[in-house]
């Protein structure tokens, strides 16, 4: 079962948070989590596991984000990058029923309005699992590139965080249960 953990408390993301075990060393999450907060972004080159983003000497910064990290144990990192896409395509769904959202789109997986980029995302693997982080900006301060963020459509935080993690828990036990209802193809009359 995937947990899942909102922290009202703000706290800054920095990229250490793409460590193993991150959510079980500071939060006690063992397994395979999900956890929500808000907090200023500020990601120096020498801490970017983007190496696009490095080659282009482009760091990630925001005065306020919310970000997502979400870990998982038991898949490679293709299967990190399919799940960070499907959370990019919740986060939309979530953004659309909103009347002033008419215009985001997902482009992979980055969501923008027009040329202003509202999310970062990486997918990652660490010795032991593969980790996601997902950041929408709050507000547009602080940012290196044009953006737009929650505040600007009148998006509460909170609520929206909530639902994310919900949608991307719901989401991920639905693929667990997949897998658990299916025999392998051929192997008719076997115990």
């Amino acid at each position: 079962m995937l947990r899942t953990r909102w922290l009202a408390k703000p706290q800054a993301y920095d990229g250490a948070a793409l460590s193993p075990l991150w959510a079980y060393r500071t939060l006690g999450i063992q397994g395979p989590s999900a956890v929500a907060f808000v907090g200023p972004c500020d990601v120096p080159l020498a801490a970017l596991v983007d190496q696009e983003d490095v080659r282009r000497k482009a760091p990630i910064a925001s005065s306020c984000m919310l970000h997502l990290i979400a870990e998982d144990f038991s898949s490679d990192l293709d299967g990190a990058i399919w799940r960070q896409r499907l959370l990019t395509a919740i986060a939309l769904g979530l953004l659309k029923v909103h009347p002033r959202t008419k215009k985001i789109r997902r482009n992979g997986d980055d969501l923008y309005d027009g040329r202003a980029k509202l999310s970062v995302s990486i997918a990652t693997v660490t010795p032991v699992s593969t980790k996601i982080h997902f950041g929408i900006n709050i507000d547009s301060k602080g940012t290196p590139v044009m953006t737009r963020g929650l505040a600007d459509y009148g998006i509460p935080v909170a609520p929206f965080a909530k639902n994310l993690l919900k949608n991307y828990a719901r989401e991920w036990g639905e693929v667990q249960e997949a897998k658990w209802k299916v025999r392998a193809y051929g192997t008719e009359g076997m115990l």
